[in-house]
């Protein structure tokens, strides 16, 4: 791990790899992870996509386990820790601290409503019980409910911005991101979270990294080259497609993202098959399934040009 950096860069969310009878599919995960890191990203993330939600308690912790003991010191690991207990949270953080990762990352639990208080009192539970970093992530574009930026203003006033970083991803995502980024005096630290539909927009507004998911992580790698290297036509030739191919995994939520991204990964070869934790809500259907190979195509073109 670049311990004597702060986190940053493209940290793709990891998916998980399933067998037949539900268990983690351990030698793809590691294919995945080798993937990750020859691509040239800076860590991984186990988040949403990961299918934390529906993995339940030892799930989540064998994912945890055997993703850092994967990564090792080739990059950042960041360990989604959000629970519906504060109690619950501490000890997903705690157990990731002990495995060794990099960072936290936390949403607000799901199942209530909070009032800033209540969630300025959660985030900073798990902060004041771990010594490594924790990022604040919003998921409401699909699950719970938007984070006051006020919220953001007092976590980081008690912790400070080597401490806590920030994902937030309330809609409209530029205005509020740029919200917190003036509020903040431009201390805050904010990761991008939109699958790549927003990436070119928030890198303009001051972004340290973005957390795609995988399956257009050489896409996403290239952009945010083109994008620090200013060179606006590779920017739009590869923000295209990814916006294209987002969208769609956006019109079904969570359930979208999971379909059409482990679709991707099999036709990339890195997954064995495309299985979901069950239940889930929606599947690929032929004519989306069509529009994603020829964005995909598209995307994939684009890469071999003007490298």
């Amino acid at each position: 791990m670049p311990s004597s950096s702060l986190l940053h860069g493209v940290l793709p969310v990891l998916h998980t790899p399933l067998h037949a009878g539900g268990s983690i599919d351990l030698p793809t995960l590691e294919r995945e992870i080798d993937w990750v890191f020859q691509t040239g990203a800076d860590g991984v993330v186990i988040a949403m996509v990961s299918e934390i939600l529906r993995l339940g308690y030892h799930g989540r912790k064998e994912l945890a386990t055997h993703v850092c003991q994967a990564v090792r010191d080739r990059g950042f690991t960041v360990i989604s820790v959000g629970a519906e207990s504060i109690r619950e949270a501490l000890d997903f953080a705690l157990h990731a601290e002990g495995l060794g990762a990099s960072a936290v990352m936390a949403i607000p639990p799901v199942s209530i409503s909070l009032g800033g208080a209540q969630t300025t009192e959660y985030f900073a539970a798990i902060a004041h019980g771990i010594s490594i970093p924790l990022v604040v992530q919003d998921a409401s574009s699909y699950v719970g409910a938007a984070i006051d930026v006020n919220v953001y203003l007092r976590l980081l006033e008690e912790f400070g911005e080597q401490r806590i970083f920030f994902k937030p991803e309330a809609s409209p995502l530029g205005p509020n991101l740029s919200k917190l980024r003036d509020a903040s005096g431009g201390k805050a630290r904010i990761f991008e979270g939109s699958g790549g539909i927003n990436l070119v927009d928030c890198y303009r507004r001051g972004i340290v990294g973005t957390m795609p998911g995988t399956d257009l992580l050489d896409g996403i790698i290239a952009l945010w080259h083109a994008l620090q290297a200013g060179d606006e036509e590779r920017i739009y030739q590869l923000s295209l497609p990814i916006c294209g191919l987002t969208a769609l995994q956006l019109q079904a939520g969570l359930d979208g993202f999971l379909a059409i991204e482990k679709y991707l990964l099999r036709q990339r070869g890195l997954f064995r098959n495309t299985l979901q934790v069950q239940p889930c809500g929606w599947q690929l259907d032929p004519e989306t399934r069509a529009e994603v190979d020829r964005l995909y195509a598209l995307l994939q073109r684009n890469l071999a040009t003007n490298p």
